[in-house]
């Protein structure tokens, strides 16, 4: 038996128990995390600099490119570290600052593709009205509040999982440290300290997942209208890309999060968030880029 106050590190998930298979996890973890560094840093730099992208749309994006490095080089340097040295260690110091940032930048993205998701309700179904509603200052306030609650979530739950006495050894069950694995080394009588901060996320969540599931409703109500063939298709490619992002990390998180106790197991708990953790941030570049003329102009423009 242990408690937190004891505890120098933690131990985390092994991907593999050989040294083949953790050297093929090291070079396949370093492709991914390569293609995420190369796809949304060519993002940023693009909107930054190509004045034509200096629109809502793509502001919002450049906070999600920046999210997603943020989430990536969270996790994957130090599992690609761990692999490549046959370790499974990590400091206690560490796994806090790992957990408050998994949290801040996973809660950001979540908050920022709600953003995303009204600023393209705006644009298709108020198009008369976009500029003024969607304005700078608009867009600055929505993106500031997008990483505001992404912070205040991280503070709350990191702040609440590690007050608690840990008893129930120093493993881990993930690959990285996060607040369910940590949850379960608590002290069973300390464990409902933190049910309310998780209650309070769980129902803003659901709040954001509504928000989306209405407004894509009203999205595709408004694009059928339109009469056009052109105008439906370009109103399809504009939110497309959102929706195919939206359903990769909302659908991954929520069968994370509710799956049967029966089909709970730390293998299937490990490919869940590499899915929603590392495979994102690697991919959103891709699904934006490519049916975005605008954006595939810029890019080549950036390259040249």
């Amino acid at each position: 038996m242990s408690n937190s106050s004891s505890l120098n590190e933690f131990l985390l998930l092994a991907f593999a128990d050989t040294w083949e298979l953790q050297l093929l996890h090291f070079w396949l973890f370093l492709g991914i995390y390569l293609a995420a560094l190369l796809g949304n840093g060519l993002i940023i730099t693009a909107v930054a600099c190509d004045h034509r992208l200096h629109t809502p749309m793509y502001f919002f994006l450049l906070n999600l490119s920046l999210l997603d490095l943020g989430t990536i080089s969270v996790i994957v340097p130090k599992s690609m570290s761990n692999s490549l040295w046959d370790t499974r260690a990590i400091s206690y110091s560490g796994c806090v600052v790992q957990l408050f940032l998994i949290i801040f930048f996973l809660l950001a993205e979540y908050s920022l593709l709600t953003v995303m998701a009204y600023d393209r309700v705006v644009a298709i179904c108020k198009p008369l009205h976009y500029g003024t509603i969607m304005g700078s200052r608009a867009c600055v306030r929505m993106a500031a509040a997008a990483w505001a609650s992404g912070f205040l979530s991280a503070v709350l739950h990191t702040a609440k999982t590690f007050s608690m006495p840990l008893c129930k050894g120093n493993t881990v069950d993930q690959f990285f440290c996060d607040v369910p694995g940590v949850l379960k080394l608590a002290c069973s009588d300390f464990y409902l300290r933190v049910v309310w901060a998780v209650v309070i996320s769980v129902s803003l969540g659901f709040g954001c997942f509504v928000f989306i599931l209405l407004s894509y409703v009203q999205i595709f109500t408004a694009v059928l209208r339109i009469p056009s063939e052109q105008g439906r298709h370009k109103a399809f490619s504009m939110c497309l890309p959102h929706l195919a992002v939206v359903s990769l990390f909302v659908s991954t998180v929520i069968f994370s999060a509710m799956k049967p106790p029966s089909l709970s197991s730390p293998a299937l708990d490990l490919v869940l968030a590499v899915l929603y953790a590392v495979v994102p941030p690697a991919v959103n570049p891709l699904i934006y880029s490519m049916r975005n003329k605008e954006l595939k102009d810029a890019l080549r423009k950036l390259v040249q």
